[in-house]
């Protein structure tokens, strides 16, 4: 691989709630995790002095309490909590709740990416200047 590239895999283990993803990626501006709750599991109310977070849901249904009020995400639902807002995480359900925690402070710098028509290409432009490639070949897909 590149350098600046790190490959990691989620492996769910039952015997850990809180994988910290952010180091093993090395990720230094955001925050990352895997939370794993087994059935009638949940995590601690909680708040955060400027860190937002949201929460993807990958596997199982996720009971997001706010404020005490709950709310039911289901997989590939994602919801944004803001720093100063308490909130719980609970497995109501009968199997396991996998999810990503991603959390962050500071403003969004906006757009920084830079595309280039292909891998020759030395000179960048705007992602919006730079047309989308054509789709892969059938002979090409896996």
């Amino acid at each position: 691989m590149e350098s600046g590239v790190a490959v990691t895999r989620l492996e769910p283990d039952p015997d850990e709630r809180f994988v910290p993803l952010r180091r093993q990626l090395g990720v230094t501006s955001f925050g990352m995790n895997q939370i794993v709750l087994q059935a009638g599991q949940r995590g601690r109310v909680h708040r955060h002095g400027q860190q937002e977070e949201v929460y993807l849901v990958l596997e199982g249904t996720l009971s997001l309490l706010v404020e005490g009020e709950e709310r039911t995400l289901e997989v590939g639902e994602l919801a944004r909590v803001a720093p100063d807002v308490r909130r719980q995480l609970v497995n109501r359900g009968p199997d396991r709740l996998v999810l990503l925690a991603l959390g962050g402070t500071g403003e969004h710098q906006g757009r920084d990416g830079e595309a280039f028509p292909n891998w020759d290409a030395t000179e960048g432009a705007s992602p919006q200047e730079v047309p989308l490639p054509d789709d892969l070949p059938s002979a090409e897909r896996r």
